[in-house]
């Protein structure tokens, strides 16, 4: 049996992937009906310890989501206990984001698991060269579920309008001060709120404020979708930028999942995907972007926005979360 323990979390990719678990009929070992505050998270996650060590059998297989605060070591341990085996699915790992492990402390606890679901090769890679002795596969993107499709099916030349979505903070995104020069001859569309003053960026910066994910999905006309963090247009720096090394942003599968190719910092974990399913263009700079954006045919931007379109559909049908953990389960069983 497949087990999983669903988070109720507020992380839309978490949910998703309870979401997609629970329609391929794994089975659901969280205890329900306690309440959502965090007390009572705690304690719903504390009394599903006990729900594993009796409801979860020899050969089962537990699938967490990482990180999983509190008890994750602990759930790999009574699966462990009681012969069953678990897959790790990563999210974020804290030597990156957080900063609260370091690599040998995450490591070591990512090594409580039999396997483990990476983001793409360069985080395997990570894994491995760090110390990470299970096996290891890759997830390639994040699947996305909507009930929403966008409305705004027609492009047309010169295809210079980008939408860049998410919090909006010096620490994170100081890059786009200088975002409008850079890009000069495009638009770039701001969604979102955070510290930045949006009264220093450049006139071709609309800033619109917070959206709602499904809204953005339906309504965005943009031509592009940006993944691009750090303080400089220069390639992507600082923690974030740094952190795109190795990570697929969430807020890829958001682009796709809205129908618009994406714009990549070439050195990215994602580019490769990207690249291979031509579905945007990678640079090394912002500043390459209005050329490159004008070298482009419309048969050329057809193509990747026909690309678009098909992995939407794939991300939508949770197409790479089965596909990783089909392959997982082959590895495990053999």
């Amino acid at each position: 049996m497949i087990c999983y323990i669903q988070i109720n979390s507020t992380n839309k990719a978490k949910n998703d992937i309870d979401r997609l678990m629970h329609d391929a009929l794994y089975k659901d070992l969280a205890i329900k009906g306690i309440g959502s505050g965090k007390v009572e998270t705690f304690c719903r996650k504390l009394f599903s310890v006990a729900n594993l060590l009796i409801k979860l059998k020899r050969n089962d297989v537990l699938i967490i989501q990482y990180p999983f605060k509190k008890f994750y070591a602990t759930y790999c341990r009574i699966a462990k206990l009681k012969h069953a085996r678990t897959i790790t699915l990563i999210h974020d790992l804290g030597t990156f984001r957080r900063k609260k492990l370091s690599a040998k402390e995450e490591i070591s606890r990512l090594s409580r698991s039999d396997y483990i679901i990476a983001h793409n090769e360069k985080m395997k890679m990570w894994l491995t060269e760090n110390g990470c002795k299970c096996r290891i596969g890759c997830l390639k993107i994040f699947d996305y579920l909507s009930d929403y499709q966008n409305q705004n099916e027609e492009h047309h030349r010169p295809y210079n309008r980008i939408a860049y979505a998410g919090g909006l903070y010096k620490r994170k995104n100081a890059f786009l001060y200088d975002a409008g020069k850079a890009i000069e001859g495009c638009v770039l569309d701001l969604y979102g709120k955070g510290d930045l003053d949006t009264n220093l960026m450049g006139e071709n910066i609309k800033v619109h404020g917070r959206i709602d994910s499904d809204s953005f999905i339906e309504n965005v006309d943009d031509d592009w979708g940006l993944i691009w963090d750090g303080d400089t247009v220069n390639g992507c720096n600082g923690t974030w930028g740094n952190y795109l090394r190795y990570n697929n942003p969430h807020k890829t599968s958001f682009y796709l999942r809205a129908g618009l190719p994406v714009i990549v910092w070439k050195e990215s974990a994602v580019a490769p995907f990207i690249l291979e399913h031509n579905i945007g263009i990678a640079v090394d700079s912002l500043n390459e972007i209005p050329s490159v954006i004008k070298d482009l045919t419309e048969d050329e931007y057809t193509q990747k926005l026909d690309n678009t379109q098909r992995i939407k559909t794939q991300l939508q049908e949770g197409t790479y979360l089965y596909k990783a953990l089909k392959d997982a389960m082959h590895t495990l069983n053999s």
